[in-house]
Order: C-alpha cells, then structure tokens, then sequence
C-alpha cells in the first residue's frame, strides 16, 4: 500500500525555520552522551566531518572504512570547489540566492526547507575549514578568492586549485584522528558494511566483513549514520572511484529503508572521453574549468580538421549561442545535453567523434599561460598525463560522464531514514539537490550534513527514545552474520565461467544504452527485460574466484555487481515511472520545441520513495512525498 510521506520540515519564515527548530529539539546533556555508541559508516567528508563532531560532544564513535585510509575517501576526488553566501566578491549574493540557486538548478524537485538550511550553514562552513588550515585560494591582499560554477551568476565557490576535495577531506580527517588519539573515536579500516541490524525496529548495528581476513564481524550501537556516497558505478564507467559502490545503501534498502528519486543521476559536462572498451573508470576534468575554457564544435558535420586549422567563423560556441545569460557556465544537465547533441548531429571532435573541444587559448591571450597554470596547473598536467596532449596548447576534448547522484535514502528533516535510528548524510541521501545538483555544491552539503545538521537531530533522537541495552550477542545480529556468510558462500558456489567484471560492464552498456543521459518508454522497457535476465544469467554463470575467510577482491565484486543488478532495475522502473523530464532525468517523450526539459508538475512535484517487498524477485511499492513551493514559484527553469 503506497504511502504519503512526512518530512518533519518546519513551517513559519524560511529564515527562521532551522533556528526555531533546533530550539525545539531535546538535547542530551554532557554527562549523558557519554552513555551512547554511535556507528559512522563512511570517512568522507559527510563521515568524517560527522565523527569528529559527534566525538568531540563527547559521544562514543566507532567509525568504518572501506580503504586502507579515512584519507583515501572519495571526497578527494572532488576538484573545482564549495560553495558558500559569504559574497566576498560583492556581487550579488546572499542566502536567500544560494537558496534559489539551488532549488532552481534542481528543477524544482527538492525540499525548500532543507535547501535554505543548507544554504544557511555554508557561510560557518568556511570558518570552520579555514580553522583547520584548509588551504583555500586568497587574492593578493590575502582575503578568501572566489570563482564561478555552473548555474549561478555571481562568484560563489572558495577552492584550493583543482584539489578542493582533498583539502577539505585532509581538515575532516586532521579533526577525527584527534579525537582517535584522544579515545574517543575507535577506527576500522578495510571494512565493507554487508548488512543493518535491526532491533524491535530500529537500526541499532551492523555486520561487516573484514577485507584483509574475510572475517564477518558484528557491531552494535544506539543509532547508525550512513555516509557512504552514491551509486554511479552502476553504469560501470563512471567519474567515481572503483570502490565506490551501493551495497551499504543498498542493504539498508532492504531491511526497509526508502530508496528515493533513483532516476536522478548527474551527467558530468567535463569529463575526459572514452577511448577504448579498456577503460574501468573515467576522469573528471573540473567544472572550474569552464570559467576560463569555451567549449566549441566545427560548424561543418564531419569536420576532422585539426583545431588549429578550424578559423573562428567556423566554430559553433554552442553554449554562448544557446544560453548567452550563462554562456559556458550554464548548468551541468544543460551542458551535457548540448555537448550530446551536437554529437547526434555529426559534429563531434577526435578520432571517435564522441568529444567537443574546451579550449584555452582566449583566456591565455588574455591573461597569460602563467596564470592560467597558476589557477589550473594540477589539472592541466593531468589531463596532458592521460592524453599525451598540451592543454595549453591544443585545446581539451571533453564529453559527458557519469559522476554524481541525487538519489538515495530517503531521509526526513531530521536526516533520518524511513528505519528509526538510521541516519544517512551526504551523496548517500537525497535531499538537497533535486533533479540536478549545481557544481560545488556536494562538498557543502556533505560537510553541512556533518559538522552543522546531525549533532542536533541526533541528539533529538536519543533523547527522544527510549533504547533498551543491546549487544552482538542478540539474535538480531547472530542471524544478520548468517546472512551475510550464507550470501558469500552461495556466490563462491556457483562456479560459472564469466567474471564478474563482464556482467558489471553488460549492466553498465544497458544503464548507459537506456537509462542513461537521455532515455524514452521504450528504452526503459527495453532495460527492464534486460537487467532481469542479466541478473538471472549472474545467479547461474557468475564465477568467483578465491574463498570465502580471506582477502578476496573478486567476492567483493560479486556482492556488488549483485546490488548494483537489482539497483538498476529499480533506477529503470522509476525513470519510467516519472512521465516527465527534469534535471539529470531526460524523457525525450517530454521536451519543448527547443529540446529543453519539460516539467510536469501538475502529476509529478513530489520525491518517489520505493519500499522493496521481501522475496528474492524485487517488487517496489512508490510512497510520495509532496513537495511544496511557497518561496521559489513553480517556474520553467531558463539560462538563456
């Protein structure tokens, strides 16, 4: 039976709503937090931020990474920046615009109330990165730079370079290992999170399997916080790390928690093409790039002509001429659309014509190549590493990819899921960024979700629940153990003749092929028969290598390759489910005349969260949560 959902968002001004209802929550007093054990899966900015502070109030945190590191978090991937209102550059900004920015770049698909809370707490913070020693970019009489991303008009996002993300993971991390030498955090590296425990309802722990001994291990804790990132590596190639998976989240899932808005995925406008069926990932090229580069084609279909030999009056600067407001900062999901349909018309660049150009040479006219190095360098030198190509010298050829997710758990006010005591924070929930997340913008919300948003509403739910006295030894968690072990066994058992690598990349080609940046009925239908009947051919001819109680990379493959075929079905089924384009979700059913998405709010402005029913066939019930507009009038979303 499906459900209409409750956020728990506060009601009253805007402005007020996240200072009122902080004053409303229950606090547990000093002495008292003491008494509570709390369970952070993930190191990344969303974790890591999130453990430190929760150590720091004096809770006890037993923190999990997958890695070898908390360092090595897929957080530092992130290169171009984080946003904030603090409108150093005067031009402009405030809250209330980053606040706008936000819900319209989303294509008015998310909740006002978390929005402006999000766009309320960026300004702290920066201060607070910058009290770690986070390394941020300053103009020459030493104040904070600022510079431009996709979809706003004013100069808003602090950087480090092109190594944003790891700056700022490097201060989360500097803040939890202080408080691990201090006790108060305990550190499982090498950990991969296989299931949720629950107890009389409630998340309160969860198996694991050690990746260096095989071991299963159980934990226990009052209250759970998920923190592990998204799902784009169900399309195989993707900018994500290939760690980076949705078994944690997934799991979750099944033991009851709403899957929300899985349709939503970010296409990455700047992303270095693919070159051969080789490849296991993709490098994202910074959107930060586009401040300075101006992405062309050839006006001529065909033209295979070297950049250089291409005059001016015969290059297409086709967002400049599309959306003259933003030019070549428009949108991600707008870019990358653009890029793809110049593709579909002929006019794409490089040898496989699957590329467009982003080119320097106006910006080094200007401004001069040491500059430009000065800003970009790293990513410069990266891009010349992979392509044997001189960026300052040719222009880059970038096209979309996979990189981000909107979709997750979903989560209330609060950033409770729909199990009581599972919280999930960052990427791995949905709740900040509608259809389409703005650049900059993931590293705000994963550090607000951390540093600013969870100590409260934690601390709201201990103290508003009565938890019994629970340990490993309940049966709760000796059946998740057998579980999880029993799952191992029988994939170790099947003994197929393909890899797992092969049926991850035939999942991948499908999720590209029809659910990918654009995709009409008949796609989807088409991926709905095919991803059943992968996952079946899985189940039967999947062949896993090694054994079960040691180190085994294959084994952690097949477990979520397994997910990530069940995932896949779902994302399908709600892409078709949502007769509608919006954001990363791209109906061509659904377009105006101009091939702009085409919103369809009377029947769809609401969050789809799927509840999975128990069996070993997944069947999904859609529960909605209505999303209102009292501040950001319903409104077509234009940047020309």
């Amino acid at each position: 039976m499906s459900k209409v959902l409750n956020s728990k968002a506060p009601s009253g001004p805007i402005e007020d709503r996240w200072k009122n209802y902080k004053f409303q929550m229950k606090l547990v007093n000093p002495a008292n937090k003491t008494k509570f054990n709390i369970i952070v899966v993930g190191t990344g900015l969303a974790g890591a931020s999130a453990a430190s502070t929760l150590a720091e109030l004096g809770y006890n945190v037993k923190s999990f990474c997958i890695q070898d590191t908390p360092r090595r978090a897929h957080s530092i991937a992130a290169q171009g920046g984080i946003n904030a209102a603090k409108n150093y550059p005067n031009d402009g900004d405030s809250t209330y615009r980053l606040f706008y920015d936000t819900v319209k770049g989303g294509d008015f698909r998310s909740r006002e109330s978390n929005v402006y809370r999000l766009a309320e707490v960026s300004n702290n913070i920066i201060d607070q990165c910058v009290s770690q020693g986070v390394p941020f970019a300053r103009e020459y009489g030493g104040t904070l730079a600022n510079r431009s991303f996709g979809g706003a008009q004013v100069s808003r996002t602090f950087y480090a370079k092109g190594q944003t993300g790891q700056q700022l993971l490097l201060g989360a991390y500097s803040s939890m290992m202080r408080q691990v030498a201090l006790k108060r955090i305990e550190l499982f590296e090498r950990r991969e999170m296989l299931d949720l425990v629950k107890v009389d309802g409630a998340a309160r722990g969860i198996t694991v399997r050690n990746l260096v001994t095989g071991e299963i291990e159980s934990h226990a804790a009052d209250a759970v916080l998920l923190c592990t990132g998204g799902y784009g590596n169900v399309f195989y190639l993707s900018t994500n790390a290939m760690n980076s998976n949705v078994t944690a989240s997934w799991r979750c899932h099944k033991k009851g928690a709403y899957f929300a808005n899985p349709c939503y995925t970010q296409i990455h406008p700047t992303c270095i093409p693919v070159s051969g069926d080789y490849q296991s990932k993709l490098t994202l090229m910074s959107e930060s790039l586009r401040n300075d580069g101006r992405v062309w084609v050839p006006k001529k279909v065909g033209d295979k002509r070297a950049p250089v030999d291409i005059p001016e009056d015969e290059r297409d600067y086709y967002l400049e001429r599309v959306y003259p407001s933003f030019g070549n900062l428009a949108p991600r999901d707008v870019s990358s659309r653009q890029a793809k349909f110049r593709v579909d018309e002929g006019r794409g660049v490089g040898a496989t014509g699957r590329a467009v150009y982003l080119d320097f040479a106006s910006a080094i006219a200007k401004k001069g190549e040491a500059a430009i190095k000065d800003k970009y360098g790293n990513l410069f030198a990266m891009y010349e590493k992979i392509t044997n190509e001189n960026p300052y010298k040719t222009p880059m050829r970038i096209f979309p990819a996979v990189h981000y997710t909107m979709g997750g758990l979903w989560v209330d006010y609060n950033l409770e899921s729909s199990i009581p005591g599972l919280h999930v924070l960052g990427e791995a929930n949905f709740s900040d960024h509608g259809a389409n997340r703005l650049g900059a913008s993931a590293l705000m919300q994963g550090l607000a979700d951390g540093y600013f948003v969870i100590p409260f509403t934690l601390g709201h739910y201990l103290a508003s629940n009565k938890l019994a006295k629970v340990d490993t030894n309940h049966d709760a968690f000796k059946a998740s153990k057998l579980e999880c072990s029993d799952h191992l066994t029988k994939m170790l058992n099947i003994k197929g003749k393909q890899s797992v690598d092969s049926f991850h990349k035939k999942l991948g080609h499908i999720m590209w092929e029809q659910v990918g940046m654009s995709r009409d009925k008949d796609g989807l239908n088409k991926a709905l028969d095919e991803i059943p009947k992968l996952r079946e051919e899985f189940w039967n001819d999947v062949r896993v290598t090694g054994e079960n109680n040691f180190k085994n990379a294959e084994l952690e493959k097949a477990g979520r390759v397994a997910d990530f075929l069940e995932l896949g079905e779902l994302m399908a089924k709600d892409a078709l489910n949502r007769e509608e384009s919006c954001g990363g979700h791209f109906r061509e059913e659904h377009q105006t005349d101009e091939n702009e998405a085409k919103r369809n709010d009377e029947e769809y402005c609401y969050v789809s969260a799927w509840e999975r029913n128990e069996g070993d066939k997944p069947t999904w019930v859609e529960n909605k949560e209505p999303l209102e507009f009292e501040y950001v009038k319903l409104a077509n979303r234009s940047y020309k």
